[in-house]
């Protein structure tokens, strides 16, 4: 599969000075940040902000976070945050990887599962799923 078809939606982010250590390349925690950002962005752009979300009851919590670090950014960089969406079951998995700014070289693969509590209680995500069903890929099973 290719990335074009891959992804279904991306977003450019810039290193802000406060993300760097004294070596002057991102802090490996920040890269979570940019992950939860990008999935922040990408609902609401699907239709279904947080805020929104929470006022229906429901809570998508992160379950599992499987993340490889491939090479650093630094000061002032930019990068294309990429992600592709599968759900499994009650799971929906997040494919999201982080591209320099050249949208060649990758510097984070990760798989980020989510599940999704409704009113208090695990749900099956149906709500979800309906809002994002356009985006929705078929699980590929590793």
């Amino acid at each position: 599969m290719s990335q074009k078809q891959k992804y279904v939606y991306e977003l450019p982010i810039k290193v802000r000075d406060y993300e760097v250590d004294v070596e002057g390349i991102v802090n490996n925690a920040n890269y979570l940040h940019y992950l939860e950002h990008t999935r922040h962005e990408f609902c609401e752009q699907a239709g279904l902000s947080f805020r929104q979300m929470t006022r229906e009851g429901l809570t998508p919590v992160v379950r599992h976070i499987d993340i490889t670090y491939l090479s650093s950014l630094g000061l002032g960089d930019t990068m294309i945050s990429r992600i592709a969406l599968e759900r499994d079951g009650a799971r929906f998995i997040f494919i999201q990887d982080i591209y320099a700014a050249d949208g060649i070289r990758p510097v984070v693969k990760a798989r980020v599962t989510i599940v999704s509590i409704e009113n208090g209680r695990l749900g099956r995500g149906d709500r979800i799923a309906k809002a994002f069903a356009a985006y929705i890929k078929p699980c590929d099973d590793e």
